[in-house]
């Protein structure tokens, strides 16, 4: 059976924030610079309207891939924004989706009406269009939380990596330098990480490499109440200085 609605109804888009980790271990996030109006030659979040016809996951991934290239990322849904203001054509809302990808994995070329696409340093992001400014503070917010008791940064690393490597990717997401003894003693204590070789070809002492071992989280996970991913880390350790704490 077919309504007519005697309302207006507000259009609605996806926004897509994807952060990646470049090699001097630096968190990265993907920007496109807009070939139309609104805000032609602004750098802005990959995305674009839903169709009448498809789900919100699908639009974000369909979006991502038109205008970035990239493709195959595991997405998870963010917020809603519907600020009244927040588009110059008129009432849109936007349901924004954010994605953690290793950076070397994905190479970004830039299509449909998108006249480029790269990844940006979070210190040197440009002036952004719409709302996107907020949209990527909410993600940065949103990563720095879950990343404490959810084992999500280990999308942004290479297969196998250093205890160091991880250590370093956590001070980035977080902001903040980490006790070392402190850290690896928390993260080794979880179980998850699977001991491989030793690095190869290196002018330094040869560090251990390690695999996160994901059918064995979610073979725990799947256990009701028996374990939780969590990390926690004391304030500052007085008697180290120079390394903080959180």
């Amino acid at each position: 059976m077919n309504y007519t609605y005697e309302y207006p109804r507000p259009s609605l888009t996806v926004d897509c924030v994807v952060f990646g980790l470049d090699e001097s271990n630096e968190l990265r996030v993907l920007l496109i610079q807009r070939a139309l109006d609104p805000y032609a030659g602004y750098w802005a979040l990959p995305g674009g309207f839903v169709k009448i016809d498809e789900g919100l996951e699908d639009a974000a991934r369909r979006e991502l891939f038109e205008e970035t290239g990239v493709k195959d990322v595991f997405v998870e849904q963010l917020f809603t924004f519907g600020n009244m203001q927040r588009d110059p054509r008129g009432r849109v809302v936007s349901v924004a989706y954010y994605a953690l990808v290793n950076l070397k994995d994905h190479p970004v070329k830039a299509s449909t009406d998108a006249k480029h696409a790269d990844w940006f340093k979070l210190g040197e992001i440009p002036e952004l269009a719409f709302d996107h400014k907020e949209i990527l503070a909410k993600a940065i917010e949103r990563i720095r939380s879950k990343v404490l008791y959810k084992p999500i940064g280990f999308e942004l690393l290479p297969e196998k990596f250093t205890l160091s490597d991880l250590q370093k990717l956590y001070e980035t997401i977080l902001g903040q330098l980490l006790n070392r003894r402190n850290f690896r003693s928390k993260i080794l204590k979880l179980d998850l990480l699977e001991e491989l070789e030793r690095q190869t070809n290196v002018s330094h002492r040869p560090a251990q490499l390690y695999k996160f071992n994901k059918e064995k989280y979610e073979e725990l996970s799947s256990k009701d109440g028996e374990f939780i991913f969590e990390i926690r880390f004391h304030h500052r350790d007085n008697r180290e200085e120079g390394e903080n704490e959180v």
